[in-house]
């Protein structure tokens, strides 16, 4: 099996020079695309001008990615993408995600109130700057140091992009790369008011449920319509991606720009070995517990299922990516070359006297970094991270307490969290008129509480002052039933009166937040200084070890900032048997038992007589993609969508860590099924004719 890797491994940097990434592996920020390699493989030539006008058509979501694919703010993404805000906005006599979503016209549009959508318009090496707040300084001291410069850097970005009428206000956002290697200024246009325009029945937007989830071959229409509104007026959006309703063809050249949320393929071996035997095992274990609680929850009634599914669809997504994970770094084969990797870099180094000098042992200090992380990770997981009181109203009382005390402080030396930069979208989602359910808030703090007491045992301090009175559930509905944080108007009266508000505020829930908060910085603090800090300094060693020869070489680790991706569309063989790349229509219909998760919808029974059935549906591709990239455009030669990602294979999501060239596959959505469904199933004639539909 052929496996590829960052830094493949072999005796000395000069060597590691001429072994870039190979394959089609490779998350490339725009600025360093390697469109020479593109040339030389395909015989395309990918210019500044075409890299420009997907980056300006391509938005970031919360969590997810989409493109603007009309020239007055509609935008193209995941069913899965926008399924929070369907859940804000049913009810328990209208349910959109099982229904359902078409509007008639603009004015019919819902506005999904804590979505964002922000496009990349700028983008500055900071490196420099960051480098000279650092140099000469204790791990501590330097850690301290680059926040407040990372933080000065946005500041004086957003501020004299309030005066700057070309651009208008934007929104800055520093970015690290290469694990400390470069540091970059992003600069973001963002849209706050964003609507639903259309979102296909749960049933065939997610045909197949979880069972299929990372499978293919299949049938899922996983699309979803929004639009960007400015000053209560459709947004003007002239750097619009076109669709192709034809779709792309088998070993077509294709690109995915989107927002891969997170890779960890520039990590030592000491940092994957502390996931494998502490994080995603701890982590599993809890998940897997609380599916079972939200299971048995929606079982009660309808009502019950459909308030706990949007919840209950994103952990058991989670369970199964983690579990993978899992089962990547327990893999002696691919560990095995990780460290071979590592120790080739190692050497390299110690051969080149005056870079090993310069950095000394950086691997020895992030291995005894994380030995102390290992140390402090379970009260840290629970008390500062808050996997002891789960839910939204506990996080909403946190957030309250500890912002108060932040907001009082200079921007600079705030948690990074606080920052002014990050007010406004924390306002927002405060701001928002989100439904509460009770009984689930409650299912997820005395699921928290019972495993902190559990896990830290009954005589841990913390777990004593909360519990020493009343079990775990009856302080859950003590809490819950007794705080008024459900209403926004009472969250944004103690957001605006800041620290006396909170201190004297008598809601439950922030009594409780509060009496926690002491200990969970006194947490926060110790990793700060005794895990962050030298594994910054440390990883910053070894991104100039990689950088003395590599430079970009390679690319940097997925950090949910825009990347740029090109592979051709390919099944691959699977234990002997081939998998095409295209699945069809007519399968869906075949596949069909009638029954959840494999149910057709009645709007495509209905229609099924006037369908194509050779239409394609799902296909596959082999870009290197991860969680993110989900809403991304999948592009051709031209610039054009043929394509919307919306999944990968089980063999991608070992993609966290590596690149398997010969199993590793994205899935997406093909346009032609879009252009079947809008003109046959759901006559959604006036949003077809705005996508580019004749």
């Amino acid at each position: 099996m052929q496996k590829i890797f960052l830094a493949i491994a072999c005796g000395a940097l000069s060597v590691l020079a001429s072994l870039p990434a190979s394959a089609d592996e490779g998350m490339w920020t725009y600025h360093d695309f390697p469109s020479q390699a593109v040339a030389e493989k395909f015989g395309v030539r990918i210019d500044q001008t075409w890299l420009d006008r997907v980056r300006l058509g391509t938005v970031r979501l919360a969590g997810c990615t989409a493109s603007f694919v009309s020239p007055n703010g509609l935008i193209l993404t995941n069913h899965h993408c926008i399924e929070s805000c369907l859940a804000e906005l049913s009810t328990q006599t209208d349910d959109l995600i099982a229904a359902g979503f078409l509007a008639s016209d603009r004015g019919k549009e819902r506005r999904c109130e804590t979505q964002i959508a922000d496009v990349l318009v700028g983008m500055v090496n900071i490196t420099s700057q960051v480098d000279a707040a650092v140099t000469g300084k204790s791990s501590q001291d330097a850690n301290d140091a680059r926040k407040q410069t990372l933080t000065q850097i946005e500041q004086s970005c957003e501020t004299n992009s309030q005066k700057d009428r070309k651009t208008g206000p934007l929104k800055c956002q520093t970015v690290n790369l290469y694990n400390g290697g470069q540091y970059w200024l992003y600069q973001y246009k963002r849209y706050t008011d964003i609507r639903l325009v259309f979102a296909p029945e749960r049933d065939i937007a997610a045909f197949g449920g979880d069972p299929d989830n990372f499978q293919f071959p299949r049938w899922c229409l996983d699309m979803g319509v929004l639009r960007a509104y400015e000053n209560g007026k459709p947004a003007k959006t002239p750097n619009h991606l076109s669709i192709n309703f034809d779709g792309p063809a088998a070993n077509e050249l294709v690109f995915v720009s989107g927002h891969p949320g997170s890779t960890d393929r520039l990590l030592t071996v000491a940092q994957l070995e502390t996931q494998r035997d502490v994080e995603l095992p701890r982590w599993l274990l809890r998940a897997a517990e609380l599916r079972g609680r939200y299971v048995q929850y929606g079982k009660g009634n309808a009502e019950a299922a459909r308030t706990v599914e949007d919840q209950l669809n994103g952990l058991e997504n989670s369970i199964k990516v983690r579990r993978r994970q899992l089962d990547a770094l327990l893999d002696d084969e691919l560990l095995a070359s990780k460290r071979a990797a590592e120790q080739a870099l190692r050497d390299a180094v110690a051969a080149d006297p005056q870079l090993s000098q310069s950095i000394g042992d950086p691997w020895a200090e992030i291995e005894t970094a994380q030995s102390a992380y290992r140390a402090m990770h379970l009260p840290l997981t629970f008390i500062e991270n808050g996997a002891g009181w789960g839910g939204r109203l506990a996080g909403i009382a946190r957030l309250l307490v500890r912002a108060a005390d932040e907001r009082a402080k200079p921007n600079t030396e705030r948690l990074r969290e606080y920052t002014d930069a990050a007010l406004p979208r924390i306002e927002q989602q405060l701001a928002a008129a989100l439904p509460v359910y009770p009984e689930i808030e409650i299912i997820r703090l005395t699921f928290g509480l019972e495993r902190m007491r559990e896990w830290l045992g009954p005589d841990h301090e913390i777990v004593r002052k909360l519990l020493s009175k009343e079990s775990p559930d009856e302080l859950a509905q003590r809490l819950v039933n007794g705080t008024k944080l459900g209403d926004p108007e009472t969250r944004l009266a103690l957001w605006n009166g800041g620290k006396a508000a909170i201190t004297s505020a008598d809601d439950p829930l922030i009594e409780f937040a509060r009496a926690v908060e002491p200990a969970a910085r006194a947490l926060r603090q110790r990793y700060e200084d005794e895990v962050e800090a030298p594994v910054e300094a440390a990883s910053e060693k070894i991104a100039r070890a990689r950088f003395a020869s590599l430079g970009t070489s390679v690319y940097p680790d997925a950090t949910f900032t825009l990347r740029l991706n090109y592979g051709t569309v390919q099944g691959w063989s699977e234990n002997g048997v081939a998998v095409e790349p295209f699945t069809q229509l007519s399968r869906l219909f075949e596949r069909a038992t009638g029954a959840e998760p494999f149910k057709v919808p009645a709007s495509w029974e209905r229609a099924k007589a006037t369908l194509d059935m050779s239409t394609r549906f799902n296909l596959a591709t082999n870009n290197d993609i991860v969680g993110g990239n989900s809403g991304s455009a999948l592009i051709n030669a031209k610039g054009e969508v043929v394509g919307l990602i919306f999944d990968g294979n089980i063999n991608s999501i070992s993609g966290a860590y590596w690149f398997d060239t010969e199993l590793n596959r994205a899935v997406a959505v093909d346009t032609t099924i879009i252009r079947e469904a809008l003109r046959k199933v759901y006559d959604a004639k006036a949003l077809a004719t705005e996508m580019g539909l004749r």
